[in-house]
């Protein structure tokens, strides 16, 4: 992989992962078309995560900071036995429900091998149908009326629908930030809020499946070019960081609905393209491939 394949990469996660248009449908179709399909390319977008999650810590650390103080002080109250004596605080509150978003991803475990041949395959109308519906609920949301939830009046059936569309995230296609910010809009969160529960909801899910794959790569005996990975781990947290700022910026002037519609001629050319590629024996990505080689 060559140094500018990995800064152009590590742009476009840093870019896609917050922007709700889903980093992994990009980069797949990226991938797709360049050849770049192997296993070392699943260790290196695990590597442009990392790079994301960092973001995210540096961006929220105020809240990060305040969840982490409670997560400590969380062992502390068990131990001593007072953990149901108090009122939870909003950060505890807060955590306690970030935790029940967690649950849901436990099913990606048994849907590994599913998820991984759906990520991996010589196929993109898949990632055209997911894109259809990362629209479909960007455009729902945008209908939703404003919410005034927030971690002191969440509730955990929220809490639960949000870690579903997480879990359904991890199909290329259907964006993360998208889908968890969408579902906890139509759930009656506050916009804000719904844009920093589903951030930092993001950064354990990141962090267990960049160890997984981490550990998939290196007990399959994948190799990774750090130099180069180094390089687009920190193409993606910059410009994370400026697209986590237009996020904000789009969802206090309310106007999401540009990445619906975007989203909508993406998916729709994706799977008009992908049916091409079925008729024509995958012609389109034979011609492009070329050009990068």
């Amino acid at each position: 992989m060559t140094i500018i394949s990995a800064i152009f990469q590590g742009i476009l996660q840093g870019l896609t992962e917050f922007l709700p248009v889903s980093s992994s449908g990009h980069l797949s179709l990226w991938q797709y078309f360049t050849g770049v399909n192997s296993e070392t390319s699943v260790s290196f977008s695990v590597m442009l995560h990392l790079g994301t999650l960092l973001a995210v810590i540096i961006a929220f650390w105020p809240t990060v900071r305040q969840l982490l103080r409670e997560f400590f002080l969380l062992f502390a109250d068990l131990f001593r036995g007072r953990l149901f004596r108090q009122s939870p605080t909003p950060y505890r509150r807060m955590l306690y429900l970030l935790i029940l978003s967690c649950v849901p991803l436990l099913l990606v475990l048994p849907l590994q091998d599913f998820l991984t041949s759906v990520s991996a395959d010589n196929d993109i109308l898949v990632e055209g149908i997911c894109f259809l519906i990362t629209s479909t609920l960007l455009f729902l949301a945008d209908r939703a009326p404003r919410g005034r939830l927030e971690a002191s009046t969440m509730k955990g059936k929220h809490a639960l629908a949000i870690g579903a569309a997480q879990l359904f995230a991890t199909l290329p296609g259907i964006s993360r930030s998208g889908s968890t910010i969408s579902v906890g809009q139509m759930c009656g969160l506050e916009r804000s809020y719904a844009v920093s529960y589903s951030f930092i909801l993001g950064l354990p899910a990141v962090l267990a499946a960049g160890i997984l794959d981490l550990h998939d790569a290196a007990a399959g005996g994948v190799g990774i070019e750090w130099g180069t990975a180094l390089l687009g781990m920190a193409a993606a947290l910059i410009f994370g960081l400026l697209a986590i700022r237009l996020v904000r910026y789009l969802v206090k002037s309310n106007k999401f609905r540009i990445f619906a519609v975007y989203t909508l001629i993406l998916g729709s050319a994706t799977v008009i393209l992908g049916i091409v590629e079925k008729v024509t024996g995958n012609a389109v990505q034979a011609f492009v491939t070329g050009l990068f080689h």
